[in-house]
């Protein structure tokens, strides 16, 4: 049966839908849109709906994501083709819980690299948001907190035990920050050889303010980014840097002003990884292992021999060892 809508009629409802959609997406912020669209092949995106947000300075509507996502769709795990083939672009998805870790993600995380370490074809991993304004806001509190007490320990291990498995990937790997990287977030990103930031972004370790402290290595690797001093003054304060800031103490490579879509960090990580597509494949591996221990501390019996020596206050015993 077909029924009559008065055009006045029409436009409330699509005003409603409107205001409606507003509502929903103000708390993050006057600028905040649902991506429309990101550079270079997409696959496997997360369930398409007709959701509607105003662009910023103007009217035009947007396609969205749907926040009703399915577990499997917290990570996306991009192979990029043509001219970016070899490049990995790791991107978290879970808008309702600004990208925060929780047991699923983790798991995700854990078995997406797991599958990238033995991958001869992977030649660079971009670790970014799908979520604009968003890089990673850390643990995810209101999952924790309904831990027990023997729960807790065990899933901060697996978070710091899935950061070390980032870090110990054998190529490439760049963080893409476009937003907030907070406690473990933050600690995600140090993992990465290459950190890369919008201006806009916000980047600390604040979890003294929670009477805790980085849990997943954040102790370890900011001293090595930045120095023992200055890393204790941040973690010390709490203290939240923008990308600005952030590019001043050494914290991150490049700094660049937010574009209109939201991924200005992604698009620089992208020219990065194409850099690195050209140079030997072996080399690279090698390239980087070879930094990575040789800014490790020397595991030799003739250092521990030393410490010891020097504890006891007796002359140390070297055996070339």
């Amino acid at each position: 049966m077909a029924v009559a809508v008065a055009p006045g009629a029409l436009v409330s409802l699509r005003g409603c839908r409107a205001r409606l959609a507003a509502a929903c997406y103000a708390p993050l912020g006057p600028r905040w849109r649902l991506p429309g669209s990101f550079t270079g092949p997409q696959v496997g995106w997360a369930i398409w709906v007709r959701g509607w947000t105003p662009a910023a300075g103007g009217t035009t509507l947007r396609r969205g994501y749907s926040s009703e996502l399915k577990t499997e769709d917290e990570l996306k795990v991009r192979y990029l083709e043509e001219e970016n083939r070899g490049i990995v672009v790791l991107g978290i998805n879970r808008a309702y819980a600004k990208n925060s870790f929780n047991k699923n993600l983790v798991k995700m995380l854990s078995k997406a690299v797991d599958a990238l370490k033995s991958d001869k074809k992977v030649r660079t991993v971009i670790v970014r948001s799908e979520v604009p304004g968003i890089f990673c806001a850390g643990a995810d509190l209101k999952e924790r907190v309904k831990m027990n007490s023997s729960e807790i320990g065990p899933f901060v291990s697996k978070i710091r035990a899935v950061i070390n498995e980032i870090a110990n990937l054998p190529v490439p790997t760049i963080a893409a920050i476009d937003g907030l990287a907070l406690g473990g977030g933050l600690e995600l990103a140090l993992a990465c050889d290459i950190r890369v930031a919008a201006s806009s972004a916000k980047m600390g370790l604040v979890e003294t303010k929670l009477a805790i402290i980085p849990g997943g290595g954040g102790t370890q690797r900011l001293p090595r980014a930045i120095g023992m001093s200055l890393a204790k003054e941040l973690i010390f304060s709490a203290r939240v840097l923008d990308g600005q800031e952030a590019k001043a103490v050494g914290l991150i490579s490049h700094v660049l002003e937010q574009n209109q879509e939201g991924d200005a960090a992604y698009r620089k990580a992208l020219d990065l990884a194409r850099e690195f597509l050209p140079q030997g494949p072996v080399a690279m591996r090698v390239a980087k292992l070879a930094i990575n221990q040789g800014m490790e501390t020397i595991p030799t019996k003739d250092r521990l021999e030393g410490l010891l020596a020097f504890k006891e206050k007796r002359s140390p015993r070297y055996k070339g060892e």
